[in-house]
């Protein structure tokens, strides 16, 4: 090595580096293109790795922005359904309410011959009883029918077993709502004589005890009479959409009174 040295800096060594370089030119020349040639064939993969690494990062961050999207549109519907309610109970204090949630909904057959109810997540802890009326600030829902320890059963309006004593809000007309089959209502037992009109509100006419006046039960859309007839029907869009229902108000405070039951147990002990 000592040699190799003091020969390449006196310079005899020059002749030598030039027939190896000559020699290893071409294939440096082969090797540099070689590696190039790769390098080039390497960079889009690991561009396309990096490029799919990316896109599963936002397709991640665009999923949960997503749900999150839809959990806040949630809780802007459930705020706004609140807010209608609240301003309902604040212009109605003559009564108590107990706000609920729907956590069940049957429309079908079933084995009591109701169609139309459904389920919320209050019950006698609550101070929920039967009979109890229901509403939403649209108007009558219905009324409690079985009470749980935390949960109730309410049948709708719309159910063919319902019937409400109403009065049309203009004329004072008085008849009463029964549901349907096919989930409408309809008000018979008008009397032929009083004026029923298309557009015509309807209103809970509080007779009989079973639910408070004046609550909206819906709006008249058809009359049906006929000369013959004792009474007129009138076919009732009801205000409340009974398929789209999600928090109700029971109210607690008001005591519904069966006063034909009354009367007759009255009767009883006059007799006896």
């Amino acid at each position: 090595m000592l040699v190799g040295l003091v020969l390449d800096r006196l310079g005899y060594l020059a002749p030598i580096k030039t027939v190896v370089q000559t020699v290893l030119v071409p294939f440096q020349r082969t090797v540099s293109s070689v590696a190039q040639d790769l390098s080039r064939r390497t960079t889009p993969l690991k561009d396309a790795v990096a490029m799919q690494a990316r896109v599963t990062e936002l397709e991640t961050l665009s999923n949960r922005l997503m749900v999150e999207n839809v959990q806040l549109r949630e809780v802007i519907r459930e705020n706004e359904l609140l807010r209608q309610l609240l301003n309902y109970t604040q212009n109605n204090t003559q009564f108590s309410y107990q706000p609920t949630t729907i956590i069940g909904r049957s429309v079908g057959v079933d084995p009591t011959n109701l169609l139309y109810f459904v389920y919320v997540d209050v019950g006698a802890s609550n101070g929920v009883a039967r009979h109890m009326p229901v509403i939403t600030e649209r108007g009558l829902v219905g009324r409690v029918t079985a009470v749980g320890p935390n949960s109730a059963q309410v049948l709708l309006l719309i159910d063919p077993s319902s019937a409400v004593n109403a009065l049309i809000q203009n004329g004072r007309a008085t008849g009463i709502v029964r549901g349907n089959i096919d989930g409408t209502l309809t008000m018979d037992r008008i009397p032929q004589g009083e004026t029923v009109r298309h557009g015509d509100i309807v209103l809970t006419s509080g007779l009989g005890g079973n639910f408070p006046s004046k609550l909206v039960i819906g709006q008249v859309t058809e009359v049906l009479q006929h000369d013959q007839d004792m009474f007129q029907t009138a076919k009732i869009r009801p205000s409340v959409d009974f398929y789209k229902l999600e928090i109700l108000l029971i109210v607690t405070s008001f005591p519904p009174v069966d006063f034909e039951q009354e009367i007759l147990e009255s009767q009883k002990d006059i007799g006896n």
